[in-house]
């Protein structure tokens, strides 16, 4: 690991900022839902910073990504912009959705997010249609698709990568694994020794990576990038991660020990990779409260921006329902 940071310690460096930017993004969420500032309900992704940062750094800027209802963090990792974010939360129409869409379906097609989605499996279909579109309009694109573990258990997730394996769309399969579905333990969902088994029944190179290094997640993602933009059809990424709150806030997370969130969080994917900068001579504590206290300031910003911004007329409602007839 040092070799590896002292030579891509600038790229570290800005990875680490956009990570403090989502875990403050979503601590502050969980305050404002704590004190009901935001209606409905909210996934956060703390602790899984670095499969968002790690694989959206690994794709250019007009390729395409689809999220689940944990999606904040890969809003973020994409470009979408803070301040539209939690206007969406908050329901107001300066939100990327005009306030309708609430956390678990911010969007922004222009962006390339093509969505978060409250539907469990949802994300690999809309990839595999993402990655069809692009090799009938002959484009030089890719779509990471991230879901969690649960949706393998989805048949739609098998469909989208039979699909995507058969005619070697250039999709690459993200596979959150943060060891929970909702409340179920990984290994009481699937009956399978280790997820890479997926990936080979449909004929697509499968690998495990350390979902809690952003480093190895970017380095395994670019890899997977490359082989679908140069035609190599698709891949699955298996990111082995952990989420510190519950599936929900509010979760009591009675079903699993402090001890193992613990463990977890000594790992933590910020702490180790400030801690490999700083011993490394990269950059120095003074640097890292410069990058805290910019993120903090960015999410003052959005929350006010939020809290400013008009909530939608009643006739919003029914915009954006329906197409015009082609």
């Amino acid at each position: 690991m040092p070799d590896e940071v002292a030579a891509h310690a600038e790229q570290l460096a800005d990875q680490l900022q956009e990570m403090i930017l989502i875990r403050e993004f979503e601590t502050r969420v969980s305050s404002l839902f704590e004190d009901n500032e935001l209606p409905g309900f909210v996934h956060l992704c703390l602790g899984q910073e670095a499969v968002a940062t790690g694989a959206c750094w690994a794709i250019d800027d007009d390729d395409y990504i689809t999220s689940t209802h944990r999606g904040h963090g890969h809003s973020i990792a994409k470009g979408l912009e803070p301040d539209r974010m939690m206007a969406e939360l908050f329901g107001k129409e300066t939100g990327y959705c005009g306030g309708k869409s609430g956390s678990m379906h911010i969007a922004d097609v222009d962006q390339g997010m093509l969505g978060a989605n409250g539907i469990v499996g949802a994300g690999p279909s809309l990839a595999a249609g993402a990655g069809l579109s692009i090799e009938q309009s002959d484009e030089d694109r890719v779509c990471l698709s991230f879901f969690g573990e649960g949706s393998m258990a989805e048949g739609v997730v098998h469909e989208s990568m039979n699909l995507a394996g058969v005619q070697d769309l250039p999709v690459v399969f993200v596979c959150e694994n943060n060891q929970y579905g909702e409340m179920t333990p990984a290994e009481d969902q699937h009956n399978v020794d280790g997820f890479e088994a997926r990936g080979e029944v449909y004929d697509m190179p499968a690998e495990t990576v350390d979902g809690m290094s952003v480093q190895d997640v970017y380095e395994a993602t670019a890899e997977a990038v490359e082989r679908a933009r140069d035609g190599g059809g698709p891949s699955l990424l298996i990111c082995e991660t952990y989420r510190y709150h519950g599936h929900y806030e509010g979760d009591p997370t009675t079903y699993r020990t402090d001890e193992e969130v613990e463990q977890w969080r000594e790992r933590d994917p910020i702490d180790t990779l400030e801690a490999s900068l700083v011993e490394g001579g990269h950059i120095d504590e003074d640097e890292i409260e410069e990058m805290r206290a910019a993120a903090r300031d960015r999410i003052d910003e959005a929350v006010q921006f939020a809290r400013d911004s008009d909530y939608p007329d009643e006739e919003a409602a029914f915009e954006g329902v329906y197409t015009e007839e082609i």
